[in-house]
């Protein structure tokens, strides 16, 4: 992702906020299968975990399940069969050679049209659209826990799907006092699921954000831009208004 300095954000917490608040995250993987695509990728809900979100200097972690199922999910497992007992991890676990890249982006992002800039389209005309978004990258070393007979893999799963869940139904439901846990449904038909899926771990080697609002725009086009977005009188128009206002807002902060 191309981090312009301008739009780049660096400051882990709020990365690690922006990951919390938009679980959903793309699963990019770059894979030596004799059998499936060299590249893969698979949409994935992650649990984040952080020992400090204010150090910089060890990261957090993701953790996520996919279906078996999945041709990304039958490559990794094909390609920790076919490693030596030396590759295995003393856990049974398997540790993939090649980092991983998992994208989460913002549920707000919109056109915006050049109509929008009243200070430099009246001015010169020379202004083009453009796409306003917001996204985080993670790139990590990821362990896979694929094999259902042993330990790991089912401790891992147990708590994957309990964390994920329980972090969710809060968001979601708000729902505090009797929100739906995993141990609501039959154990049996839980365990029948857990069996069709296998568990990614990844420790994160490095992060970074991109808040693409306006920011290098005029403080005229900002603002025609803030209020374009809200003269649409949508929820989405409203939201990218108040975001654009926010992070341009920042951007003068930071430069004065």
């Amino acid at each position: 992702m191309y981090l312009r300095e301008i739009h780049a954000e660096k400051h882990i917490p709020t990365l690690y906020q922006f990951i919390r608040e938009n679980p959903l995250g793309l699963l990019i993987t770059a894979l030596d299968s004799k059998t499936f695509q060299f590249l893969q990728s698979s949409h994935i809900p992650w649990v984040l975990d952080t020992s400090d979100d204010e150090n910089e200097t060890k990261l957090g972690t993701l953790r996520g399940h996919i279906a078996r199922a999945n041709p990304q999910a039958k490559a990794f497992v094909e390609i920790a069969k076919a490693a030596s007992e030396g590759e295995i991890n003393s856990d049974g676990s398997f540790s993939l050679t090649r980092d991983v890249l998992v994208t989460f982006n913002g549920p707000a992002h919109h056109y915006v049209t050049p109509k929008f800039y009243t200070e430099t389209k009246p001015a010169t005309g020379k202004v083009v659209p453009t796409w306003n978004y917001s996204a985080v990258q993670v790139y990590g070393h990821a362990t896979i826990f694929h094999d259902p007979k042993i330990e790991s893999t089912h401790t891992f799963l147990d708590k994957q799907i309990r964390d994920l869940t329980n972090h969710n139904e809060a968001a979601t439901t708000g729902d505090t006092e009797k929100p739906w846990v995993v141990d609501d449904a039959p154990e049996p038909y839980i365990k029948i699921l857990k069996s069709a899926i296998l568990g990614i771990r990844i420790e994160i080697s490095d992060i970074g954000g991109k808040w693409k609002m306006s920011q290098e725009m005029p403080v005229g086009d900002q603002e025609g831009v803030a209020n374009g977005f809200a003269d649409l009188n949508t929820e989405l128009g409203m939201e990218m208004a108040k975001t654009v206002r926010l992070r341009c807002k920042k951007q003068e902060a930071e430069t004065s």
